[in-house]
């Protein structure tokens, strides 16, 4: 059995039990999994996860589910990287990148899905379903694959054909809507309501977003179980940002490391960018924007936590990046040139933000700085391609080569 207690309204504070249910009757606010941490204390050590298996799930202790094999497609414990080319180039003397692009689908999504897709079993449903901007219905459709489960994906008409590809290879149902992803969203809150299925980021939505603290627990271990002093992540819903604070807060709570003094910064594309105009603005209220940005993992418009995303700025003196798409495109080629690390656009996103913030003083040169990448290049490498340099095409001799070899290259593709 799992050491979850109930589920608890963030506003009110009431409880619930452990079903298929997300927000509060008394005041509508959204559910959160409450834990017993003094039976999580009783049974975890720092000895006991390091001898776990080599994926999320050697935080069982911390999760909300009871089986004894969850859908475990191997998502989590990924690389934590010394960024120090990256560190070099700005400024920064103790940075780390947190690469979630080796994960089984290639983004951190992997992490939440195999938390709701076990629990969505436990609650007895054999169909699995998503609101997606696309990454989250690539780890829906591969979860329900491997557990013999079926899947119904809905996505954006427009996505990107790699994250089309990328759910599709898994033979879900896919069904691409017209509209935005906040269209998708409603769309999928309605069907919610109809069909006895398990919609991971709508009726089991508060076990879902409990797989995005593990992250925090992977960087506290691989750092030799300490916090860190910074973290950039970036912010679509806002429930990544919160959990990894989450996952930090608890890993105190029970004694495995000192009570976290994280500075926790996020990263938003300037075409969809609520949290961070608020924040510009010195508000705790979001304005809903329409996306419009290269960054569609990242282009929810009205997000779930952004309130709760503003809050954690202003409780951990954290800050917002907001930056173009041509600087998104930018930091996709930085991180890869310096780190060798090819994400997609919303790491893009925090990497121009990172140094962004460095910019505006907002993060100390010594501060141990942690940057989240959540996806992989080639799944939006459209954004990026004609700004990257040709290839060189040569004649099988010696000669040619060097003739090529020897001439000034173009900056880009159009160049």
């Amino acid at each position: 059995m799992s050491n979850a207690a109930s589920l608890r309204c963030r506003e009110c504070g009431r409880d619930y039990p452990l079903a298929a249910i997300h927000v509060c009757d008394f005041c509508f606010g959204p559910l959160e999994v409450r834990y017993d941490y003094e039976r999580v204390k009783r049974n975890v050590s720092r000895q006991s996860i390091e001898n776990g298996p080599t994926s999320l799930w050697r935080y069982r202790e911390f999760l909300p589910c009871d089986s004894d094999e969850p859908i475990d497609i191997g998502a989590g414990f990924t690389p934590l990287l010394r960024a120090k080319n990256l560190g070099k180039a700005l400024g920064l003397n103790n940075l780390y990148i947190k690469n979630d692009t080796a994960n089984p689908t290639w983004s951190f999504k992997d992490r939440v899905v195999s938390i709701a897709a076990t629990r969505a079993r436990e609650l007895g449903y054999e169909k699995l379903a998503c609101a997606s901007t696309g990454n989250l219905a690539n780890s829906v459709s591969a979860h329900a694959a491997a557990s013999g489960m079926s899947a119904v994906v809905f996505i954006p008409e427009d996505l990107e054909a790699a994250k089309v590809l990328g759910s599709s290879i898994y033979a879900p149902t896919l069904v691409k809507v017209r509209g935005n992803y906040d269209a998708v969203n409603r769309l999928c809150a309605e069907l919610a309501g109809s069909y006895n299925w398990g919609f991971v980021n709508v009726n089991v939505r508060p076990y879902y977003s409990e797989g995005s603290k593990t992250l925090g627990f992977e960087v506290a271990e691989q750092l030799g179980w300490r916090a860190p002093d910074h973290c950039v992540v970036p912010i679509a819903s806002g429930s990544l940002f919160v959990k990894i604070r989450k996952g930090l807060e608890e890993l105190a709570q029970v004694g495995l490391i000192d009570e976290p003094k994280t500075r926790m910064s996020g990263a938003q594309a300037s075409g969809c960018s609520p949290v961070a105009a608020a924040w510009e603005a010195g508000s705790l209220n979001f304005r809903p924007q329409r996306p419009k940005t290269i960054a569609k993992s990242l282009a929810i418009g009205n997000p779930a936590d952004g309130y709760y995303s503003l809050v954690q700025l202003r409780e951990t003196n954290g800050s917002c990046g907001n930056v173009s798409d041509d600087e998104i495109i930018e930091g996709m080629k930085l991180l890869a040139e310096t780190e060798g690390v090819f994400a997609e656009t919303a790491g893009g996103v925090t990497v121009a933000s990172l140094k962004q913030l460095v910019d505006r003083g907002d993060i100390h040169p010594d501060e141990t700085t942690v940057a989240f990448i959540t996806g992989a290049g080639f799944k939006t490498a459209d954004a990026v391609v004609e700004s990257l340099a040709p290839p060189l095409v040569v004649d099988a001799t010696m000669e040619s080569f060097e003739n090529a070899f020897n001439e000034p290259q173009p900056v880009g593709a159009n160049a």
